[in-house]
């Protein structure tokens, strides 16, 4: 994390170790690569609680992603408010209304079609939590200095990877949301002009009448998105 002056590079020893022989390594990618398998993108969801601490140690699993100069340009508000999650879902539907209508453009709403998503959006009132991640496009400091920020989009890319996994590995589902523009969202959960929402994740336990769509279990084959060269 960034603070002002602190200039000089200084080496700590590796504070944990978790590494396995070759045969543990495969058994642990393999069952890890099975149980993400089973993650699923989810739009209807129960209204069972989900206690605050749950979503606490998933957004703190999310903090300790790596960042460009370890500036952690990231913000996680969690929402569990009901006239808060009402006034996004409000805001949300009126831009995805304007998409839908055609702001999108042809190509865009075809590709959505087997998604089968629209203007509606419930659960972001259904939904228990959710988590609105911002991108800190420059940070500031204590005593009202602007500094830059690195590879912003890359680091909080990489954090909103690990939340998602921390989430699914609560046994809990949420769904990658992101209306077109969200200027709405920083004012709504009084963030700084610096921070810019990148994406909203509803959160909790799927519905027991909970779909997916088909295509969504298509994906491409380890043949398609990894390369080798030995």
């Amino acid at each position: 994390m960034y603070r002002k002056g602190e200039v000089k590079y200084e080496a700590l020893p590796l504070p944990d170790r978790v590494q396995r022989s070759a045969d543990e390594a495969l058994t642990a990618a393999e069952a890890f690569r099975d149980y993400m398998k089973k993650r699923h993108s989810v739009r209807q969801y129960s209204p069972r609680d989900v206690p605050e601490a749950v979503i606490a140690a998933c957004i703190a699993a999310a903090g300790t992603a790596p960042s460009g100069a370890n500036h952690q340009p990231w913000h996680f508000a969690a929402i569990a408010n009901p006239a808060i999650k009402a006034q996004i879902r409000a805001a949300a539907e009126e831009e995805e209304r304007a998409f839908y209508a055609g702001g999108a453009g042809d190509e865009w709403l075809a590709a959505l079609e087997p998604i089968g998503t629209g203007a509606s959006k419930p659960h972001l009132t259904d939904a228990p939590w959710l988590i609105v991640i911002f991108a800190q496009r420059y940070g500031m400091t204590e005593d009202g200095q602007r500094y830059k920020n690195y590879y912003v989009p890359e680091s909080v890319g990489i954090a909103t990877g690990l939340l998602i996994a921390a989430i699914h590995h609560a046994g809990l589902v949420c769904l990658e949301h992101t209306p077109n523009p969200m200027a709405f969202l920083p004012a709504l959960c009084g963030r700084p002009a610096q921070e810019k929402a990148v994406m909203i994740l509803p959160v909790g336990y799927p519905a027991d009448d909970a779909t997916v769509p088909a295509v969504a279990k298509r994906k491409k084959p380890l043949s398609e998105i990894m390369s080798v060269f030995r």
